[in-house]
């Protein structure tokens, strides 16, 4: 995106002016930049609502993939803009759609800590179990992060498979350990993860711990 370009008007949910430039070049609407990316990718990433809509309405894309396979909705998921994620949902953006690294909208959202975005895109079917290159989830995303109230709506989900494992063999608990997420690995305790699956260095969630955390989780399953 070149500054004073027309996409950095779209991002910037300069309403005006990108309708003056579509009415000049009706082209413009499906028209990529150098990241291969529409004018509705900067609007969603900017959360934009209404310049979404508007561009929807002309007949853009609904699912464009820019250089990384992003589409809109993965954009703005990512980027927090609630609005924007709503009025593609509601009009059938694919929710399960994926980057060249195999990310989904909820991975980013459980990343990030959009709380909200994470339910909404669940209430339309996300795939709660959907793996990345590295084969991990959403929940292993969130663990990492400490993200609390993500990992408790994700372990909420009927579907959630609490012990899958990403490349290395780890699952989400073992993650939570490393990075002494304490709250998330009672959660995950609590949710049945299991405390003796090694991962392919041959350590259990346990061997990971602090000795505090050790202390707590062992605790829990006296």
């Amino acid at each position: 995106m070149s500054i004073g370009s027309v996409y950095e008007t779209a991002y910037r949910g300069d309403f005006n002016q990108v309708k003056v430039k579509v009415d000049e070049d009706h082209g413009l609407i499906n028209a990529p930049d150098s990241n291969q990316r529409l004018l509705i990718h900067w609007a969603a990433l900017g959360g934009n609502q209404n310049l979404v809509d508007f561009l929807l309405d002309l007949g853009s894309s609904i699912d464009p993939l820019d250089d990384t396979n992003s589409t809109p909705l993965i954009l703005a998921s990512s980027a927090g803009r609630i609005e924007v994620v709503k009025l593609l949902l509601s009009k059938g953006a694919d929710v399960n759609k994926k980057t060249t690294r195999g990310q989904s909208s909820l991975h980013y959202a459980c990343s990030k800590g959009h709380l909200e975005v994470s339910k909404l895109l669940i209430n339309f079917d996300a795939n709660v179990n959907d793996a990345d290159v590295l084969n991990a989830t959403p929940l292993h995303r969130a663990a990492a992060q400490g993200r609390n109230n993500i990992v408790e709506l994700l372990l909420a989900s009927p579907q959630i498979k609490v012990d899958m494992c990403d490349s290395t063999g780890s699952t989400p608990l073992h993650i939570a350990c490393e990075e002494d997420r304490e709250a998330v690995a009672c959660m995950l305790v609590k949710a049945g993860a299991d405390l003796e699956l090694a991962n392919k260095d041959k350590k259990t969630p346990l061997d990971l711990c602090s000795a505090k955390l050790k202390n707590v989780l062992s605790n829990l399953v006296r």
